[in-house]
């Protein structure tokens, strides 16, 4: 099969970092690699695919010779730059929010529905999911496909990876003067102090009292699973923890399913890992991995068809930068 060449656009990020990891960890057959940022991190060398790369500016970056374009940037960056990348023909995957509700552009999570991989092929643009999405989806499948969901209840505790290195920076710091005794005066990503603290409202607010992160989560979820019917009721939340994003999931389902059941599903489900005793955490279990962490698998008090479910999964890894290069793996396949 033909090497495809590869850009990635926001290289040097957090998520951008994890990408280049991950090709090397895959063994990504790719031809070459472009690493594209902004002009101020132009010049910066980096070791991918065995070979020493030096990071472009992504203005004016001619795409014709460009197969796969993986963007991880700003939504508006994406917005400017993702459509000249695909009419080049580069199939771009975009790992922000711009083209997610596109009703043409497909919003894909590998273990729920790689058949949407081929939808987005010629349009040349496909959508990684939010980072709640992808393993709220993912846990949630196995059950989906075998009874049928009527509503989830979900309650996140999301790591502060989840705003960038800068949200990780902000947090170190704060800690380290909590520790000291200081005041924290400085909050130049949160509203309010991060450290020692959670915060629920870590995101624009809208006028119906949800956070644009809610908002996220109840569209792609609908969408990746294909079921406008389905109510979705999250409450996302900030928590001090560095890496790994942590849910509460109470599932409501359409026939009957025993907890048993349900284990049994996730067991044998991809890209689950099913944890039988104790409980995963974001530190001992997701952070560093890939796979989605599913425990605590308990009947609902007070609903006869309601589950819930412990989930945690590294919000970097599989919640960006690993689940764009599984769909990347699929391109190769129909493209190469």
């Amino acid at each position: 099969m033909e090497r495809l060449n590869v850009a990635i656009v926001g290289a040097t990020g957090a998520v951008g970092e994890t990408m280049r990891r991950i090709l090397d960890e895959r063994a990504f057959p790719a031809g070459d690699i472009r690493l594209l940022a902004s002009p101020r991190s132009a010049g910066r060398r980096f070791t991918v695919g065995g070979k020493p790369r030096t990071v472009e500016v992504l203005d004016g970056f001619d795409f014709d010779d460009t197969q796969i374009a993986l963007f991880s940037t700003g939504s508006g960056i994406s917005r400017a730059h993702a459509p000249r990348a695909a009419a080049a023909g580069a199939v771009v995957i975009d790992n922000t929010s711009a083209f997610r509700q596109e009703p043409n552009v497909p919003l894909v999570v590998p273990e729920v529905n790689r058949e949407r991989i081929a939808d987005g092929i010629g349009a040349n643009i496909i959508a990684n999911p939010n980072c709640v999405a992808i393993p709220l989806t993912v846990a949630c499948n196995p059950i989906y496909d075998a009874v049928g969901i009527e509503r989830i209840n979900v309650a996140t505790y999301q790591s502060v990876s989840g705003a960038g290195a800068s949200g990780v920076k902000e947090l170190e710091a704060q800690a380290a003067q909590v520790v000291r005794g200081e005041e924290v005066d400085d909050f130049p990503v949160h509203p309010v102090q991060m450290a020692f603290n959670v915060v629920s409202h870590a995101w624009e607010t809208y006028e119906d009292g949800y956070t644009e992160e809610e908002s996220k989560v109840v569209q792609e979820t609908k969408k990746i699973l294909e079921d406008d019917r389905l109510q979705v009721n999250p409450t996302c939340v900030r928590v001090p923890v560095y890496y790994g994003h942590s849910m509460a999931l109470h599932i409501e389902t359409r026939d009957p399913i025993s907890p048993a059941q349900a284990r049994d599903l996730l067991r044998d489900a991809e890209g689950v890992v099913l944890v039988e005793e104790g409980a995963p955490t974001a530190v001992d279990h997701a952070a560093g991995n890939d796979g989605v962490f599913v425990g605590r698998v308990r009947r609902a008090v007070g609903h006869e068809r309601g589950l819930n479910l412990w989930v945690v999964s590294d919000n970097v890894r599989k919640g960006a930068a690993l689940n764009s290069i599984q769909i990347a793996e699929e391109v190769r396949g129909l493209i190469g």
